[in-house]
């Protein structure tokens, strides 16, 4: 429908292929009214930005192995992308919530430059730690950023105000209308995560936010399944 909030499939339909790959980024856009993507970005010991949420490779991956430690090729082989290749993929239409989790700010912002030109077109740069989207500002202050945070409280709003965010990406159990509004008189989006019912969705929705992470359910269809949190 027109102006409603851009659906991003977090992680990538993880129902269809590990989470933050290449295969699951493009089963999630073939399914009718996808947006875009979340996606995690760290480095890899080579500086490299790769593609990855847990700072380890024992969860996802079924292996021992530390992020951090190990090359961008030794990675690769692992089934971890780099996020060079992730962005070769996605096509330009598709929206990407690069979401940093560590690593440093001005290879990432090259690499977005390359896919998504110098002003960022569809696309923003999202954390949870002030520290990175700090640097992001100082390399590429006309980017929208994004603070993640768990709560919409009076001090997630004013750190997002002083660190000059576009919008807070903010777990959605915490949205209401006070708190939608108290971020719109701040000058703030508000963006929604991570849902998995169609049902939430349309709620957040009709509360007016700008973007909503999603997985499960609500990236295809209406049927209950328990809501979970994982940003």
């Amino acid at each position: 429908m027109e102006g409603r909030p851009l659906r991003l499939a977090h992680r990538g339909d993880w129902r269809r292929a590990p989470e933050n790959t290449i295969a699951a980024f493009v089963a999630a856009l073939d399914i009718p009214g996808c947006d875009g993507v979340e996606l995690d970005v760290r480095a890899a010991a080579d500086g490299t930005p790769v593609v990855v949420h847990d700072a380890t490779l024992e969860r996802v991956q079924g292996r021992p192995g530390v992020v951090a430690e190990l090359s961008a090729s030794a990675l690769g082989a692992a089934g971890v992308p780099s996020l060079e290749k992730v962005l070769a993929v996605l096509p330009r239409h598709a929206f990407v919530d690069a979401e940093l989790k560590a690593g440093p700010a001005r290879a990432v912002i090259e690499i977005l430059i390359a896919a998504r030109g110098p002003d960022l077109q569809r696309a923003a740069v999202s954390s949870f730690d002030p520290g990175l989207l700090e640097g992001v500002a100082r390399l590429a202050p006309g980017w929208p950023r994004w603070l993640n945070a768990l709560d919409l409280n009076d001090e997630t709003i004013r750190t997002a105000v002083e660190l000059d965010c576009r919008a807070i990406a903010v777990l959605w159990r915490s949205i209401d209308p006070g708190s939608v509004r108290r971020a719109w008189e701040r000058g703030l989006d508000v963006i929604a995560w991570t849902v998995r019912r169609r049902p939430t969705y349309r709620r957040l929705a009709r509360l007016g936010v700008a973007a909503v992470c999603v997985e499960a359910s609500a990236l295809d269809g209406d049927r209950p399944v328990d809501e979970e949190d994982g940003r």
